[in-house]
């Protein structure tokens, strides 16, 4: 990849530079879009990632702070657990309790999530899906799902269906989201207790949780039940479809994996670092050439 060799040449004393925390981190395809999106931009940056172990957490952010990184961006397993070393929160990381995105301001650390908003422009892009009335359901009662869940509020979701394994996980977050959000009807169910009729009300399906990652598929949620005009959406990202997706394609339902997601949510990262937008679909671009 030559733009990543020039970009790399580049490398200066005062270039910005922005990374990825994690554990395991090898896995990443963040570095590879947004390096490419610098070299577009003609920006001074460079994006590298960092293994992070969670009893190292602390040290981490600590020392990206002295050394003066700009920004980095937060995953597994530290979305949650960074919180406390941060100073201030945006509203999307407070809302969603969980942090993907962070920004050095002066000497301030600011968390943000641009997953769930990345999630809305994926959906809009990739499945020409606008939340409204149309109802929606989502599987899983994690973290994913409530930055999710708040997102589609925000958008204008009116009708959200919460399924999970545990419903006390799923109840807390429609508690949650009925205190801020009082114009979306939010309700929850057992994911064993789903049933056709249920299914049969849904234009979305999102699934939040981590299950296709290995080739699982997910129980209790048959695809047949649901509409014709319904549309599925997996946030497990892959170059290759995932269970849930190949299960919808072979029923007739438009469906795609949260590949877009990746790239919606690394766009809005992108400008809170830079304040200013990527080149138009370079990250698309990038991730594309991968799969190919």
């Amino acid at each position: 990849m030559l733009w990543g060799v020039d970009h790399m040449s580049g490398v200066q004393g005062k270039s910005n530079v922005v990374c990825i925390i994690g554990d395991p981190i090898q896995h990443s395809l963040s570095p590879i879009m947004q390096n490419a999106a610098f070299a577009a931009g003609h920006l001074d940056y460079i994006y590298v990632p960092f293994a992070v172990s969670p009893e190292n957490l602390n040290q981490a952010v600590s020392g990206l702070k002295a050394l003066g990184a700009c920004g980095f961006n937060v995953t597994i397993p530290h979305k949650t657990t960074i919180i406390p070393f941060l100073d201030h929160l945006d509203e999307s990381a407070e809302i969603a309790g969980a942090v993907n995105t962070v920004k050095l301001c002066g000497n301030i650390l600011i968390g943000y999530n641009t997953d769930g908003d990345g999630l809305v422009d994926s959906l809009l892009t990739d499945l020409n899906f606008s939340p409204g009335t149309e109802p929606v359901m989502v599987v899983g009662a994690g973290g994913a799902a409530r930055g999710a869940i708040a997102a589609l509020c925000r958008a204008g979701a009116k009708n959200i269906h919460i399924s999970n394994r545990t419903i006390e996980n799923a109840s807390a977050i429609m508690r949650d989201m009925n205190i801020r959000y009082p114009g979306t009807h939010i309700d929850v169910t057992a994911l064993n207790l789903v049933n056709e009729e249920q299914l049969s009300l849904i234009s979305l399906l999102l699934n939040t949780t981590s299950l296709g990652m290995h080739g699982e598929r997910i129980e209790h949620i048959n695809l047949v039940h649901l509409p014709e005009h319904a549309k599925v959406y997996d946030m497990v990202y892959s170059c290759s479809a995932t269970p849930l997706v190949k299960e919808a394609l072979a029923v007739g339902l438009q469906s795609v994996n949260g590949l877009g997601m990746l790239v919606a949510q690394g766009e809005r990262a992108f400008e809170i670092w830079t304040g200013e937008k990527p080149s138009e679909g370079v990250m698309r671009r990038t991730l594309n050439s991968l799969c190919l």
